[in-house]
């Protein structure tokens, strides 16, 4: 680790990376990012590892959820806000379920990078470079707009750090007390289509309200009126992690200062790649996408580099297989994880293999889908005696019309409406909340099993 240097990974193969025409206006870019302040601190990512250990050990539960890609455009303080109140609604459902605490994790301030299937795409026989994301070119299908722009990093980091300027705030200054966020939740179980899930809200409401009986409430007790929220990013543009990366001066370790916890996607998980050289050497909590194409053999060699010291909570492995396709490829990894010792963290990515194009042409995640693959993750497990630690969601507190099905039934024909995407489908706020009621089942099922098992 000693010798470890933040620029090794420009000795490395890269893929799915921006290839910048103006070297100099680069290097400016890089230059000045590297004197602005970190986005976060040492201490908090150590916290965070921390508490993902405990997830690992049955002893928590990770819920990490966000955008696909975060927009320059449709950044507001009111679509932090109203994501940021979806993941407390979600948090407190699961943690009544699990009867754990949750770690809750955002895709946010950071998440501005996209890896795409092709580097360039054709509409009406013009072809052009691919869209990746607002750090790196636009959306807007013209040759200028798809140049990569160095100076786009810059933007980045102004909304990443209002965005968490606004989460601390949100999380400390009264608006994620547990009551308020409760009947939020009561809001959506109001609704006719919702009553299912009307009976755990109201023994969640039986249970604030014993606490409150007891003498436990906000105005005494300071926890319920706070929480800890943590940002998240898969780490894709390496000149920007690069830039960002400090010295802790408390340990003497690195620190990738852009988020609390950065992952290395499916497509960029070569064992002797940039992005793997990157992770490897920052004290960040890693997680990593594991896909079908994952072997055993690479998965073995990835835990050895990513961690080394082999501590739990510093590796989470994120399954996204798709639908069907669980039971064929989670025991197989399970296994390796095993035959090495190694301690990480399972968390369930149902949404990037559930992925399809509608009738109508929108690119469309079906809900039942979704569901289906977060179920088998955790019937795995169950036949493999091992832990589901978390969950990780594309999803928005906007009310989108992106991914079908849900107890609003959005059809194929309702894609049109609010389709605001700009890469993958989101799930929208009552789609989120109504998954977080159905996981809470799976976990309050696995905890009575535990408790049974104890008895």
């Amino acid at each position: 680790m000693s010798e470890w240097q933040k620029t090794n990974w420009r000795n490395k193969p890269r893929v799915q990376m921006p290839d910048y025409t103006d070297e100099a206006a680069l290097h400016a870019v890089e230059a000045q990012l590297a004197k602005y302040p970190p986005l976060v601190f040492a201490g908090e990512a150590r916290r965070l590892r921390s508490e993902l250990a405990a997830a690992g050990r049955g002893e928590a539960f990770l819920l990490q959820g966000g955008d696909c890609a975060e927009s320059f455009e449709q950044f507001s303080a009111d679509g932090i806000r109203d994501t940021f109140k979806v993941m407390l609604q979600m948090a407190m459902v699961l943690t009544y379920g699990a009867k754990v605490p949750v770690v809750k994790v955002g895709r946010m301030a950071g998440q501005f990078a996209k890896p795409r299937s092709a580097p360039t795409e054709t509409i009406d026989g013009v072809e052009l470079p691919s869209y990746r994301g607002d750090i790196i070119n636009e959306l807007a299908f013209t040759p200028e707009a798809r140049i990569p722009d160095p100076k786009k990093m810059l933007q980045a980091y102004t909304q990443a750090a209002a965005t968490l300027n606004l989460l601390r705030a949100f999380s400390t200054g009264g608006y994620a007390d547990v009551h308020q966020v409760h009947q939020w939740t009561l809001g959506f179980t109001d609704r006719e289509e919702s009553e299912k899930y009307r009976e755990m809200a109201n023994r969640i409401s039986d249970a604030l309200d014993f606490m409150t009986a007891a003498g436990v409430d906000s105005d005494r007790a300071h926890t319920l009126q706070t929480v800890d929220f943590y940002t998240s990013h898969e780490s894709l543009l390496l000149e920007y992690e690069e830039a960002l990366c400090r010295m802790d001066s408390t340990s003497g370790k690195w620190l990738a200062g852009s988020g609390h916890m950065i992952w290395i996607g499916d497509r960029t998980r070569q064992p002797d790649g940039a992005h793997v050289e990157f992770a490897s050497g920052v004290q960040n909590p890693i997680g990593l996408k594991c896909g079908p194409t994952t072997t055993a053999d690479d998965l073995k060699v990835l835990m050895k580099k990513l961690n080394p010291e082999n501590q739990m909570g510093r590796l989470t492995l994120i399954a996204r297989f798709g639908a069907g396709k669980v039971s064929e490829h989670l025991p197989r990894l399970i296994k390796a994880v095993r035959e090495e010792g190694a301690n990480v963290v399972w968390s369930c990515d149902p949404m990037h293999g559930n992925t399809v194009k509608a009738a109508s042409g929108y690119k469309t995640r079906p809900f039942d889908s979704v569901l289906r693959e977060v179920q088998e993750f955790f019937a795995v497990h169950r036949a493999e005696g091992t832990i589901p630690g978390g969950v990780h969601f594309e999803m928005t507190g906007q009310d989108v019309t992106e991914c079908t099905g849900g107890v609003r039934a959005v059809t194929d024909e309702d894609l049109s409406d609010r389709y605001h995407t700009a890469c993958d489908p989101r799930l929208n706020a009552s789609q989120a909340l109504e998954l977080a009621f159905l996981v809470a089942e799976e976990l309050s099922s696995l905890h009575q099993e535990r408790k049974a098992a104890t008895a």
